[in-house]
């Protein structure tokens, strides 16, 4: 995307909206402001947790720009991040430029204006902090693709038996005290199935045992802690705020517990896997942190946020669309013999549940990219021009929710994605990349794209197997969402 600036600003050609045609729009200057140097930041990161938050942060500014694109601070700011100067993009026509490798830098900017200590990750700079440019880059994904691919046939009865697991147990919890805490439960279950994908064995038959989850959430916890607050009392503010936005927390609080997850997974993964690495010019120990990382932040972190918020705008849905549900996902699963990839393809409404989920609350919020060279973004309205350099910044829940995009923008429609909906799906960003996009080596998009998709459908289906309704209670965590299940009904005919 170039700027070709005319002697009239209104006939600025821009071309940033990736899969939308060219549009003559009127080139404006990004509003906003940075503030002092120091106090800037300080302010808009005060206004981000605790006078505002985060929602409300971005559309009071919206408001008072006029505008989905301006330029504000980003937490955390000092004396983590040395500069905390980005321009927000908050609309589904402007965002996708976040994706566009070939415009933006992905160099270390997974957590934002801040990258957590390499210490966390054996000394390396893992995948996700390298640009594509960088020729580790190819050669680490490269062996995420092999390793997904030669498990492909492990996918669907690894996890279904995870799940048998998960619902027996949130059966018993909600038959002795009435309801069930679904987070927790399915944490379990999430590590369970990842650890037995990747090592091809059970994590209570080794040196972790059951403390798998407890070790990767401390580890999330200490690279992640800068872009969270706990929710304390207003009292306690200031002290968090010093505590976690201020000073990045020392690493070596948390080597224990990351050894030990790095030793569990050295030991159980098979030898073909860091010989494959070897091949690739990969030391075997760097492609294990690397697979640790891919494991507990991607995989299982990405799990930890996306199945609850899953279970909750379904189980906030109602009845009716739990009938629907059931009625598709039986009739299909009867047709079909069982729960297989064709059946799974056949469900249109499953599909577009997915799809809505990660739409209206996608399990990563935050995009960030830096500007290769100078660049014109367009939203709905106008042209801006982001210089080479900046900081560029995407928060994925306001793009997603573009009302001039989508109708009923805050309202969960489990058949959105049905039949002509299915056009819409070019404006779904959840994995690094638009849904209608696949990852590849070039890109920075989630190597388990299609697997991420593959399991959510298949834990519908194997709820609604085995459930005709459900209820909830919905609460929200420093980073995501919770649901209590508070009621089963179990099926009344398969």
């Amino acid at each position: 995307m170039s700027s070709n600036s005319s002697s009239s600003p209104s006939k600025l050609q821009s071309s940033s909206s990736i899969g939308s045609p060219s549009t003559d729009l009127p080139l404006k200057p990004i509003p906003g402001n940075y503030g002092l140097p120091f106090f800037g930041p300080i302010k808009d990161r005060l206004d981000y947790f605790y006078r505002q938050g985060k929602d409300t942060f971005f559309q009071t500014r919206i408001q008072e720009h006029q505008s989905t694109v301006f330029r504000t601070n980003m937490p955390p700011g000092p004396f983590i991040s040395s500069n905390s100067n980005v321009i927000v993009l908050l609309d589904a026509i402007s965002f996708p430029i976040l994706f566009d490798t070939s415009k933006v830098q992905k160099l270390n900017v997974l957590d934002g204006t801040y990258m957590p200590s390499t210490a966390y990750f054996g000394g390396y700079r893992v995948c996700a902090f390298l640009d594509p440019s960088e020729p580790k880059h190819a050669r680490l994904k490269g062996l995420f693709f092999s390793i997904l691919a030669s498990r492909h046939d492990k996918f669907i009865p690894l996890f279904r038996s995870c799940l048998s697991e998960l619902f027996i147990n949130i059966e018993d919890q909600v038959s002795d005290k009435g309801k069930s805490y679904f987070n927790t439960l399915s944490d379990s279950m999430s590590f369970d199935f990842v650890f037995r994908l990747f090592c091809d064995q059970n994590p209570l038959d080794t040196s972790i045992g059951s403390k798998g989850p407890t070790l990767v959430d401390k580890w999330l916890f200490f690279q992640l802690a800068p872009l969270m607050t706990l929710g304390l009392p207003k009292l306690f503010n200031i002290l968090e705020d010093l505590l976690l936005h201020s000073i990045p927390l020392p690493p070596f609080l948390v080597k224990s517990s990351y050894k030990k997850l790095y030793n569990a997974f050295y030991e159980s993964m098979s030898s073909s896997i860091f010989d494959e690495a070897q091949q690739r010019g990969i030391k075997r120990n760097e492609a294990c942190h690397n697979l640790v990382f891919m494991a507990g932040f991607n995989a299982y972190g990405g799990m930890k946020t996306l199945f609850p918020a899953l279970i909750k705008w379904v189980g906030l849905a109602g009845e009716k669309l739990h009938r629907q549900l059931c009625d598709e996902i039986r009739t299909i699963v009867r047709a079909e013999g069982g729960v297989t990839l064709s059946a799974l393809d056949k469900m249109t409404l499953t599909k577009s549940v997915v799809y809505e989920a990660l739409r209206i609350e996608p399990p990563v919020p935050f995009q960030y990219g830096k500007a290769k060279e100078n660049l014109v973004v367009n939203n709905h309205d106008a042209a801006f021009e982001i210089k080479k350099g900046e900081m560029i910044f995407g928060y994925q829940p306001f793009a997603t929710k573009d009302p001039k995009v989508f109708e009923n923008p805050e309202e969960f429609v489990g058949h959105r994605f049905v039949g002509e909906g299915e056009k819409l799906l070019k404006y779904v960003y959840w994995s690094n990349g638009r849904e209608i996009d696949d990852p590849t080596v070039e890109n920075k998009q989630c190597p388990g794209k299609d697997l991420v998709l593959l399991l959510s459908r298949v834990m519908l289906v194997e709820l609604f197997l085995r459930y005709d309704t459900f209820t909830i209670d919905a609460g929200t965590l420093p980073l995501g969402s919770s649901a209590t299940i508070t009621s089963l009904t179990k099926a009344t005919s398969i």
